[in-house]
């Protein structure tokens, strides 16, 4: 005998919503992600997103790997070498950070904030590429040999009724045979400290995510 209950109700799934990252930096040669899931709905993690201050993002692995990071710049300075600017006190994630070789690639609401960079980030001291009036599309087309690209985004996807699922990815390119094969080098090395960094900061946007539902909804 066979009991038959009520159907199922199956819907399609909806289509996926078009990248900015995909747009601008198609193809790369790596890239890493990390997802977190936000106890927070989407309206106030995207609010702590637009927020997002990178110099506001610390951990111990993370400031050691800065400091590290940082030591050929001091050696350059007390043997009286230039050395790179420091970087300023505030790094505002919308619009681009205010670093050399930096650009905003665009964002589209309560769903993705995407960035661009240019520089041969795989020396010990990053040289970086003058953007200052560079496009979205202008980065997508630039192909200048012995130059790397790096696009980064953040985008967002609700996760239930009341939580976001946020993701951070970051790719680059190096189009130049010689360059990739050192910046492949530099990668095997770097990639552990980029993918903390990454977590450090989904950590970062999800605890005022929090904050800020909590503050909306302070009955709860």
């Amino acid at each position: 005998m066979t009991t038959e209950g009520p159907p199922m109700t199956r819907t399609a799934p909806s289509t996926p919503a078009a990248m900015l990252i995909d747009r601008y930096l198609p193809r790369y040669d790596t890239t890493i992600v990390e997802h977190t899931v936000a106890e927070s709905d989407l309206a106030a993690t995207w609010q702590a997103l637009c927020a997002l201050d990178l110099a506001r993002v610390h951990s111990p692995v993370m400031d050691a790997a800065m400091a590290v990071r940082g030591l050929p710049d001091r050696l350059a300075r007390l043997a009286g070498r230039p050395a790179s600017p420091a970087p300023p006190a505030q790094l505002p994630l919308r619009g681009g950070p205010s670093l050399p070789g930096w650009l905003s690639l665009g964002e589209v609401a309560e769903h993705e904030i995407a960035l661009g960079a240019v520089g041969r980030f795989w020396q010990p001291v990053i040289e970086w590429y003058d953007v200052t009036g560079m496009t979205p599309e202008g980065f997508a087309a630039f192909a200048e040999p012995d130059w790397g690209k790096i696009a980064a985004n953040f985008s967002l996807r609700p996760y239930g009724t009341s939580r976001t699922l946020v993701s951070y990815e970051a790719r680059t390119l190096v189009t130049e045979q010689d360059s990739a094969r050192r910046f492949a080098r530099y990668w095997t090395l770097v990639r552990p400290f980029v993918g903390h960094i990454m977590r450090a900061t989904l950590a970062t946007v999800t605890a005022d995510a929090v904050r800020r539902g909590r503050v909306a909804s302070p009955g709860s």
